[in-house]
């Protein structure tokens, strides 16, 4: 790995020479990093000057951060067009094959082009936060804690890791510059939704969840730099000169896939379920694990949002309607209705975690997808609060619904995971493109024949017999 880094900054020095050379980039960035700042500090102290006319210093208080952040934040989306020429841009320039055919290995190439575009969004971050903070004491009198601005560079750092790390892979598997220019709208558009999220952690001064933020974000820039590195063909990124969608094969692909061997019905189903299910074992553990966590931050949780006694009322089961929960749509049990409702609910939380999943290998797919594991634990501790026990409440209220209910949630999970593990594992069977088919064929497959009979069970044991054994506990 010394020596890959080693000649990974023999390309690195050398990009980072040529784009000093060329002032249209260091141009804009510098005007920007001094210009944007300038902006800030201005609008921090007009802030500062307005609520201080009417008694609300913590609007201030908490603007300044939250403008120091987005300081960082804006030299690394102006600087996003160097990532995304990386190596399109040579392509189109013609002066791609001498670096491509330089004795440095595939890694080492990528290694150099990525470190080489990460330094222009980094000077320019570093600078405007530098220039922002000299402004905004000299004018207010403001100086972030250690920990903020520890957080604001850390979040500036990984932000740019990612925003980059996703632009090379654009650049290395797109065939114009055009064309990275317009997929760089799937980079730009999922951060700046980000930074509103951090905005919003600013502002309620939760700046301890900022750590999460940091933290998460390393393992997606840590990811799209795996996916890079695996999918990164000099041979194909000299050849491939223009991308064209072909539905029809992709179709074929995923039909075929799906398919699978012909064979008889058992020897299909222990080949093309029980043996993709093998192959998910350690997607399974994990998901498991991840759980098993879930209820544990559930329970914590019973201390720090307890519920008003009486809100929720049992004591009607038997009407067919749990009241307390209006506010949610009523879950109408003991009927064909309620059974559809929860089916069709369980169904669309599938494909929502799924989609999440395909967006940011696997990650959101799974932290929404565990959510009930933590509301299981968080009403568990409610119920051991009372007079109750926790035991008897998941025995009347979870069991008999969950024992098929949380294998297709874990099941589900495993197969998310595997749709993102996809894109960062090498395959020199298939392309990228028809790797990740085969991976939805194998997805849908599962769904369709393990999934959807466990949330139909789950369903109607949830409507029609999970209220009767919970009446039958808990005395009506």
């Amino acid at each position: 790995m010394g020596t890959d880094f080693k000649k990974a900054m023999i390309i690195a020095r050398r990009e980072v020479r040529d784009q000093f050379r060329d002032w249209r980039i260091i141009a804009p960035i510098i005007i920007l990093t001094v210009f944007f700042p300038g902006l800030m500090n201005f609008t921090a102290q007009q802030a500062v000057d307005f609520v201080g006319k009417y008694g609300a210093p913590i609007i201030a208080d908490r603007l300044i951060p939250f403008l120091l952040m987005v300081v960082g934040f804006f030299p690394i989306s102006v600087s996003l067009v160097i990532a995304l020429e990386s190596f399109v841009g040579e392509k189109e320039r013609r002066s791609i094959e001498p670096l491509l055919s330089s004795p440095l290995t595939d890694v080492q190439l990528y290694l150099g082009k990525l470190m080489a575009v990460m330094f222009p969004p980094l000077i320019g971050s570093f600078l405007g936060i530098a220039v922002y903070l000299i402004g905004v004491y000299r004018q207010v009198g403001w100086v972030p804690g250690i920990t903020l601005l520890i957080q604001v560079i850390g979040l500036a750092v990984v932000q740019s890791l990612v925003m980059v790390s996703g632009a090379v892979v654009v650049s290395s598997q797109t065939t114009s510059v055009r064309a990275a220019n317009l997929l760089a709208s799937f980079i730009i558009i999922p951060m700046a939704l980000l930074l509103v999220g951090e905005s919003m952690i600013m502002f309620w001064a939760k700046y301890e969840v900022l750590w999460w933020a940091i933290f998460g974000q390393a393992i997606i820039s840590w990811l799209l730099i795996r996916t890079g590195i695996a999918h990164f063909n000099r041979e194909e990124l000299l050849g491939k000169e223009l991308d064209s969608i072909n539905l029809k094969w992709a179709w074929q692909v995923f039909r075929d896939a799906f398919r699978g061997e012909k064979a008889s019905p058992w020897q299909w189903w222990r080949v093309n379920v029980w043996g993709i299910l093998k192959e998910l074992k350690w997607a399974l553990a994990l998901v498991l694990l991840i759980s098993v966590g879930a209820v544990f931050v559930g329970i914590t949780q019973a201390d720090v949002f307890p519920i008003p006694e009486g809100l929720l009322n049992w004591g009607n089961l038997e009407e067919g309607l749990v009241t307390g929960i209006e506010d949610f749509g009523p879950i109408r049990f003991f009927s064909v209705q309620g059974l559809g409702i929860i089916f069709l609910h369980n169904m669309r939380a599938i494909a929502l975690n799924s989609l999440l999943g395909i967006f940011s290998f696997g990650v959101l797919g799974i932290i929404t997808l565990i959510l009930p594991f933590s509301i299981i634990g968080y009403f568990s501790a409610i119920v051991g609060q009372t007079d109750l026990s926790p035991g008897l409440f998941l025995a009347g209220f979870v069991l008999p619904h969950g024992i098929f209910e949380i294998p297709a949630i874990i099941l589900t999970g495993a197969l998310i995971i595997r749709l993102g593990l996809t894109l960062v594992t090498p395959n020199k069977d298939y392309t990228i493109g028809e790797a990740w088919i085969r991976t939805l064929a194998d997805w849908a497959r599962l769904i369709l024949f393990l999934v959807i009979p466990l949330l139909v069970v789950a369903a109607f044991m949830e409507v029609f017999i999970t209220p009767r054994i919970a009446l039958a506990l808990f005395g009506g």
